[in-house]
């Protein structure tokens, strides 16, 4: 079976509800672990997320060591980066076995083609993020960050997260209709060229499940694991969305 799942934003809002969240995670993880084959994270893992040259962020080690028992279990992980946890760079992959991706791929899983992604600076709008993103994911900008200390480095980029989770508005989460979600659009751009049977994506923070223009091909978005725990399983019954209870 080929899991997908998004948005854990391990970190915020709190160490205590970030804490709570880690479990059901790890218990998640349990519960799919003697069926899973593998297991692709759709980005915003964590809610920040840095690599000093030997330092990494405090905290999430029941996630991470996790993921390094699942595999040398043999299952196959797979992350994107997100918005939020774009520095990832190469100690997941070092310590943990996950493969890093940066860019939309299309997998196929059985007889369905699949193209994921985070789903940050996809689709038309939202100049104002494509530029950060580019300034953020600069070599140099990067590089002069690593001479802030840690502890201030780290702090000074939470409380960042934290404000753009603020300024969020209530009519963020609902949805605009399909003329107005820009992953929709970008989905739609993809089918002109490209005969995809699901596109999965996170970062939008509203569980959605679309069939599109074509009347068969749908595009599913995971949500986030602060109000609900959705994921995506693929096997022989096909493509399921599903919910965690814990």
């Amino acid at each position: 079976m080929v899991y997908f799942v998004s948005d854990f934003h391990l970190g915020s809002p709190t160490y205590g509800h970030s804490r709570q969240r880690e479990i059901a995670i790890c218990a998640w993880l349990d519960s799919i672990k003697s069926q899973a084959k593998t297991i692709y994270f759709l980005g915003d893992t964590f809610d920040f997320w840095f690599e000093y040259k030997s330092v990494i962020p405090k905290g999430f080690v029941r996630f991470l060591g996790k993921l390094a028992e699942l595999h040398d279990l043999g299952i196959e992980l797979n992350m994107f980066v997100g918005n939020h946890d774009l520095w990832i760079a190469n100690y997941l992959t070092e310590e943990c076995g996950v493969n890093v991706f940066r860019n939309p791929q299309t997998i196929t899983v059985g007889n369905n083609r699949i193209h994921i992604h985070h789903g940050d600076g996809l689709g038309p709008g939202d100049k104002k993020y494509k530029f950060l993103k580019k300034v953020f994911t600069n070599g140099v900008a990067q590089f002069l960050f690593k001479w802030i200390h840690p502890d201030m480095g780290v702090s000074l980029a939470s409380y960042f997260s934290r404000k753009s989770r603020s300024a969020e508005q209530p009519s963020d989460r609902i949805f605009k209709g399909t003329e107005n979600e820009y992953l929709v659009q970008y989905a739609e751009s993809v089918l002109r060229n490209e005969a995809i049977d699901f596109f999965i994506f996170g970062h939008r923070h509203l569980a959605l499940d679309i069939t599109l223009s074509n009347g068969v091909s749908r595009y599913i978005n995971l949500g986030e694991w602060f109000v609900g725990r959705r994921y995506v399983v693929v096997d022989q019954g096909g493509v399921r969305v599903m919910e965690f209870v814990f």
